[in-house]
């Protein structure tokens, strides 16, 4: 009998486990575990983000809020904004945007601290598993309707000298708030968290699945991991970028705000750039995200401007070393998973793995770097007014960067199979001259 079949754990017909009350408790505790460790990432990124940008500075007492609205939108839940400006003035405000620094770091936590039980076996019953993740989502949704009620708060603007005068001989105060919307906020929440337990279970080379699924994990867990490992590898190099700037070219604060709230926003936006691909950008006002300045400039540009490798190169010229990085990480991932992939994989299996595999990623990941805000104040009297309205685009053309990721992938994965080529991998076998033949250890 091999190690993974005496591995086998068993469950009951209904798919609970064994144990009484007791299992069922620590099955809750495991899956509470889970939530409040990807909720308490996800607060403490905001916080410090948030901090770092100011906000704790934030008139009467909105700092939680602000914080609560942020893990909410990271979460993938929805924060309508309304304003009021009286009789004689009206207020147009939206905003459209994943702080997805927040976002990653509820991801990991979350993810690692579920598949902890999942470790020492290497088979799981269907049900055990599907009730794991429905107990997790569960007290997800629970967590995140409580963060819903929180997320909301109201300020008084101040136009400006010249607008504010005229404003306050009419007796119009502007306002701008927001709170966030339950119904949405539970639906994408429980599409989100699905998400990276499903994530979670693909990346692991060690969690335990169900016996059915066995058979396709050596195909989908090594190109999975590698593709982790690709857009983490542009976060660590996104972020030691981040420090350098922020420790030469002053303003850290700008800098940390970026690193804590929309790292993964820009990194991932230069992974798309960096294949070929392209956003519809636009930026006008007095209003801004964290952003690079090479990419608020080229959003400024024009009325339409297009954030390319192009376009960023003639802001600065260092924007080309975007394709070789590109390169070279790929093909790094794509090294990756062939040496973690059996040694019997063919080259073009290799380059199909990976082909579909950034592919997909890419359609999970450049749809969430969209971007859209916009806040407008208009007087009857007047008209715009100009000193207090804005409004911040930022587009991908999703499904021709979808294209270059299989173009890529396929070749890249073509490459590392073989490099790989030269590596021990599971699954060969060692023969030594004279020495009867062995099979392969069971893994």
């Amino acid at each position: 009998m091999s190690r993974q079949a005496r591995q086998v754990r068993q469950v009951s017909p209904g798919g609970t486990p064994p144990g009484g009350a007791g299992r069922v408790a620590r099955d809750w505790g495991h899956a509470l575990l889970a939530v409040l460790a990807g909720v308490a990432a996800m607060a403490v990124t905001a916080a410090l983000g948030l901090w770092v940008a100011g906000a704790a500075d934030l008139p009467q007492g909105a700092f939680p809020s602000v914080v609560a609205a942020v893990v909410v939108m990271a979460a993938g839940g929805s924060v309508g904004l309304a304003g009021d400006a009286g009789a004689f003035a009206g207020t147009d405000a939206e905003l459209t945007a994943m702080p997805l620094s927040v976002t990653l770091a509820g991801a990991l936590a979350t993810g690692t601290v579920f598949l902890r039980p999942l470790r020492h076996h290497a088979v799981t019953g269907t049900g055990e598993l599907l009730a794991r993740i429905a107990r997790t989502a569960v007290l997800w949704l629970a967590a995140l309707a409580a963060l819903t009620a929180l997320a909301r708060h109201s300020f008084t603007l101040d136009p400006g000298d010249t607008a504010g005068d005229i404003l306050d001989f009419l007796g119009a105060t502007p306002t701008l708030g927001f709170r966030a919307d339950l119904g949405p906020t539970l639906l994408f929440g429980l599409l989100w968290v699905l998400g990276v337990l499903l994530a979670a279970l693909l990346v692991s080379g060690t969690a335990a699945l169900p016996a059915r699924l066995l058979r396709y994990q050596e195909a989908v867990r090594p190109a999975a991991f590698a593709m982790l490992l690709l857009v983490l590898a542009y976060v660590v190099v996104g972020l030691v970028v981040g420090l350098v700037v922020a420790a030469t070219r002053g303003h850290p604060a700008d800098t940390f705000a970026v690193i804590l709230l929309g790292l993964p926003n820009v990194v991932w936006l230069a992974l798309g750039v960096g294949i070929g691909g392209a956003w519809d950008g636009r930026a006008e006002g007095p209003f801004g995200l964290p952003m690079p300045k090479v990419l608020d400039a080229v959003m400024r540009g024009s009325p339409d401007a297009t954030v390319d490798v192009g376009s960023l190169a003639e802001q600065d010229a260092r924007a080309w070393w975007l394709i070789p990085v590109a390169a070279v990480l790929l093909l790094a991932a794509a090294f990756v998973m062939a040496v973690r992939s059996p040694a019997r994989t063919r080259l073009w299996q290799h380059a199909v793995h990976l082909g579909a595999a950034f592919a997909l990623t890419m359609l999970v990941i450049i749809p969430v770097t969209h971007v859209s805000a916009r806040y407008g104040l208009s007087m009857i009297i007047i008209g715009d007014v100009d000193a207090f309205s804005g409004q911040v685009a930022l587009r991908p053309h999703l499904w021709t960067m979808v294209g270059l990721a299989l173009a890529w992938g396929l070749v890249a994965g073509f490459l590392g199979g073989l490099l790989a080529s030269r590596v021990r991998r599971r699954g060969e076998v060692q023969v030594t001259p004279g020495a009867p033949l062995q099979p392969p250890e069971d893994r």
